[in-house]
Order: structure tokens, then sequence, then C-alpha cells
């Protein structure tokens, strides 16, 4: 059944979840990746994996970029594949701020932050395998402006490469999440301190890029309580108070559509006022089942609901939807290699004994 809901408009309720996938060699989409997206069309709306809006924003190995003109035109085979299909994309745009190691980024780019406080944990790099979080150098003032204008390039850059809209990734433990958090974000200027003030840093990110593409053509993804990028939780009350203001705020925008990612239990009132201060759509994922996914569907939150490891897995996961079919196991070591393996060689539905080949060879 078609979504229609103002301007935003898809053939079904179905969304893929962005998912890095570690593909893009030399930070450009290639053939491969075209192929991948191209695969998984029964999606009404396919959100892309994490993009780099900015060199210093490349803190993956292998992630694409969307900074410059040969990524913009790399770009173009993908959104072409999906279109065809009738299905709309969205490119996430990923800057993830201290979260990163420099031997992923080009030479003499550093990583940076709401603050200069280093991240605990590790990340994989090509050169040297795992490796401690780099330390970040906290934005200046016009750092921070800098920033924002790259947000804008890298949207307009989107655009220009054929996608729908772009999705700014504030969740994560990312850059956008870091000036969300009292715990990460420690600044006495106007970007920290008052919640009000923590959340100054997305909105002018959305006001910017909104009056460079479009409102109807940007959107948002958050996870309330999440503790991904070694966010530590603060105040349940401000924090629930603060994505109801974010909602307000970007509702007063006239975004495209919210979209909450549920890393960590969230008490229901967050739910709740969200819903009640942002009119627009409302995206609903992680951890969904079909089953579930359709319950979500009429509980009054969501609007759409999306599937990351389903589409990983089953590039005709809608289909297999329509039919009760039975669905692909995830190859879990492939998930961020260079080839074709775990990433476009899963099966479509044919027959069952090709189905059980394909199982027997990723449990071996």
């Amino acid at each position: 059944m078609p979504f229609i809901k103002g301007k935003f408009e898809l053939k079904n309720h179905l969304v893929m979840a962005p998912m890095t996938r570690s593909r893009a060699i030399d930070n450009l989409p290639n053939e491969l990746m075209a192929t991948y997206y191209g695969q998984r069309t029964g999606a009404g709306l396919i959100v892309t994996e994490g993009t780099a809006p900015a060199p210093e924003a490349l803190s993956y190995p292998r992630i694409p970029g969307i900074f410059s003109q040969n990524q913009t035109d790399a770009w173009k085979p993908v959104t072409n594949k999906v279109h065809i299909d009738g299905s709309k994309i969205f490119l996430q745009l990923m800057h993830t701020g201290r979260i990163g190691h420099t031997d992923n980024l080009p030479k003499g780019i550093n990583l940076v932050g709401a603050s200069d406080i280093k991240a605990t944990g590790q990340i994989f790099t090509d050169t040297k395998g795992l490796q401690d979080f780099s330390a970040p150098v906290s934005l200046s003032k016009g750092g921070i402006k800098n920033v924002i204008n790259g947000f804008v390039l890298a949207s307009q850059n989107a655009i220009e490469a054929g996608f729908d809209g772009v999705e700014i990734h504030g969740a994560n433990g990312y850059l956008i999440e870091q000036f969300l958090n009292p715990n990460v974000n420690n600044r006495k200027d106007e970007y920290g301190g008052s919640m009000e003030n923590r959340s100054r840093f997305i909105i002018e990110v959305v006001q910017a890029i909104a009056n460079a593409i479009g409102k109807e053509k940007v959107s948002v993804r958050f996870s309330p309580f999440s503790k991904l990028g070694d966010l530590a939780p603060y105040d349940e009350q401000e924090t629930i108070d603060t994505y109801s203001w974010l909602a307000q705020k970007l509702d007063e925008l006239q975004i495209a559509y919210i979209h909450v990612a549920v890393n960590a239990p969230i008490p229901e009132k967050t739910f709740q006022v969200i819903r009640k201060n942002f009119s627009g759509t409302i995206i609903l994922s992680n951890g969904l089942t079909p089953e579930t996914g359709e319950v979500a569907l009429h509980a009054g939150f969501a609007d759409l609901v999306a599937f990351g490891r389903s589409f990983l897995s089953n590039p005709d996961f809608v289909e297999r939807i329509k039919t009760n079919a039975e669905l692909n196991p995830v190859d879990y070591n492939a998930l961020y290699t260079t080839g074709s393996r775990g990433y476009t060689d899963y099966p479509a539905l044919k027959s069952s004994t090709q189905l059980k080949k394909y199982q027997n060879e990723i449990y071996q």
C-alpha cells in the first residue's frame, strides 16, 4: 500500500535502514555498491550507509564520502538503479566527530568534536587493525561554521547525485549527539550548557541544509538514551525534554521525517512527546520483525518501519514478507569486508534446495 503524508510519498511503508558496509574503496561508491542497492528496491525508501560530509568524518575504513566531485559522480549509478524500480533513496550524512582514528582519515586531517574529550573504545583500521580512538580537537566557533558549511555542500552534492533527500545522522554517539549529551559537551559558549544551547548545532545544521536544498528533502535520525559511541546517559527527564524540544523545533522547520532508532530502552513518554510535537513522518527502526513492524504501524507512533539486517541478507525482503517465506541468515563474517560475499550474493527466493545449500555454506 502506498504511503502519502504531505509531500512525502512512497510506494509502500517499508524502509531499508542505513547500514555501514565498508565497500567504498578509496571512499568512492562503486559498481558493487550500485548492485547492492539496486537489489533491494522492494523498499519504498532506502536510506544509504553513513556517508562522510567532510574529510574529517571518514572515521571508519572504506566508508563513502560526498564532499568531492568524484564522490558525487560515483553515487549517480546508485540513485539511477534505485529509481528504476520506483523507490526513493535518501543519503545518510554521518559526521562521526570524536569516534574514529586518524589512520582512517586523509593525511594531515584530525578528528573533531564538541569537546576535546577522547572516547573510550577501539575502532578498526586497515593499517593496524583495532586501535584506540584518537583524541579529537574541540571545534572552535569558526570550526562549527565550517562543519555546517560542509553539511550544506554535501547535501547539495547529494541532490546533484540524484538523491531524493538527506538524512542527518544524529545518533550512535556521533558529532551531533556529542553536542546533545552534557557528559561529552562541556562547552562554555552558546553551543554548551543548557538543553537549548546543546541543541543549537543540530538545529543550525538542519536549517542551513533546508535553506540550500528544500525542507522537504531533509530528515534527522535520533536514538534517545543510546550509549553507543561511549555516551554516558544523563538525567531521564532532561533527555525526554531534549527530544521533545527537538521534535517541536524540527516540526517548525517542516522537515520530511524523524527517524527514531531504538538502540537502548526508551521510556514510553519519549515516544509520546516526539509524536505529540512532530506532525510529519516518523520512522521507527531497530530489532523489528515483519510481525512487530506491522504492530508498530498500527500503534500510533510510527508512520513507517525500517529494517536493517532483514534487508541486508534478503534482497527480496518485501517479497518474502508477502509470501511468508523463510529469511536468509546473515553472514556476520563478511559484514565489513571488501568483496561481494555477504553483500550482493544473498539468494533471492528460489527453490528451498538452493536456500538450504546457502545456509549450510554460511554455518560451516
